[in-house]
């Protein structure tokens, strides 16, 4: 119905303004309507807080007994931090609930619909599936394989430079561009990048240039290169993945100077990206932004453990300088990595490009 979608719509707008906060929570907007009219609405702020049926549903009061709920995920059955959403539903006398997409955690997947329709609601689900999905596709990923969603970004020329010979990347795009980097970058979780990198720009991986709260920071170093005086390792919790090459003494003094030092496997020279993920599934973390530089791109394009790229391109020809990729070991066009392209925007004179990663060859 076309006006089962338009409330959808609205509560999917809702579970957006969960986004950066609720990991490693999924995302949830939730409408309570009647006669065509919304009296409750709420959204998940962040784990340990009311869900967002909960919410909703002291909006509305009295006004929820014979309404219906829209809510972007299946209501939960079981207890955690906070209980049941399905027993508050029924509660509340809700008499018809319209869900997007079933709940893939093994604790739900179906059994919250199950129950409530077992007590007499009339329950739909599928009711703009897609985008609920793709709303939550870090969620869905890390419950199904334990992974973060990992997102590549770079920003280029035309002629895939991402910096001069000289190693000069400040400016390739336009502000319009950099500000919604620095978006992507409170959406994720964790940001990661190189130690080339942190060497070359001494970059600090905040969020500035939007509103946001800031992710992880991440560096992928396996001897410990990083200056005590870098930019990263100052305002906020900084993390500097490495091997067992690192000195000791390296280690000490990066540690005074607020680092906080993960000694992961070593992988052909490098730290593990395959370990260096499952320590951030394990804190919870799972949506990851890599911003580069080449090596490490190339590193996770390589390895098949990225699920998106974001491209900005800019409209610049630099002729010699650095290449945005490596050597990705493939001879033949027919073996080339695979995309399908989601979406492209405009920034000023910028292109920003999405595509998910579809397979190698």
């Amino acid at each position: 119905m076309d006006e089962d979608r338009k409330f959808m719509k609205l509560a999917l707008r809702l579970a957006r303004k969960g986004l950066g906060s609720t990991h490693p929570n999924p995302m949830v907007g939730a409408l309570v309507v009647r006669d065509g009219k919304v009296v409750g609405r709420g959204w998940h702020r962040r784990p340990g807080e009311p869900h967002a049926e909960v919410v909703a549903l002291r909006e509305a009061g009295d006004s929820a007994r014979g309404a219906t709920m829209y809510v972007t995920l299946e209501p939960c059955v079981h207890y955690g931090r906070t209980p049941p959403c399905v027993d508050r539903i029924l509660e509340a006398g809700v008499s018809r609930v319209i869900c997007a997409t079933v709940d893939p955690n093994p604790l739900v997947d179906g059994r919250g619909i199950g129950k409530l329709r077992d007590a007499g609601v009339e329950v739909e689900v599928g009711v703009l599936e897609d985008e609920a999905k793709e709303l939550n596709r870090a969620y869905f990923k890390y419950i199904t394989t334990g992974r973060p969603f990992v997102t590549l970004k770079w920003a280029q020329t035309l002629d895939g430079r991402i910096a001069t010979s000289s190693g000069d990347s400040r400016w390739i795009t336009g502000e319009g561009a950099r500000k919604h980097a620095h978006r992507l970058r409170a959406e994720a979780d964790a940001v990661v990048v190189g130690v080339g990198t942190v060497l070359a720009d001494d970059p600090q991986l905040t969020v500035r240039l939007t509103k946001g709260r800031d992710p992880l920071r991440v560096v992928l170093d396996s001897e410990l290169r990083t200056p005590p005086t870098a930019k990263v390792l100052s305002g906020g919790r900084a993390v500097l993945a490495t091997t067992e090459r690192a000195s000791p003494e390296r280690r000490k003094v990066l540690e005074e100077a607020g680092a906080e030092v993960w000694v992961l496997p070593e992988r052909d020279g490098r730290v593990d990206l395959e370990a260096l993920l499952a320590k951030l599934a394990g804190e919870g973390r799972i949506s990851v932004l890599v911003e580069g530089g080449r090596e490490v791109l190339t590193s996770f394009l390589r390895r098949g453990m990225c699920d998106r790229i974001v491209i900005f391109l800019a409209p610049k020809l630099l002729g010699e300088g650095i290449d945005a990729l490596g050597d990705l070991g493939i001879d033949r066009i027919s073996d080339a990595l695979s995309l399908r392209i989601l979406r492209t925007r405009r920034f000023g004179e910028d292109i920003c490009l999405e595509a998910d990663i579809c397979s190698l060859g």
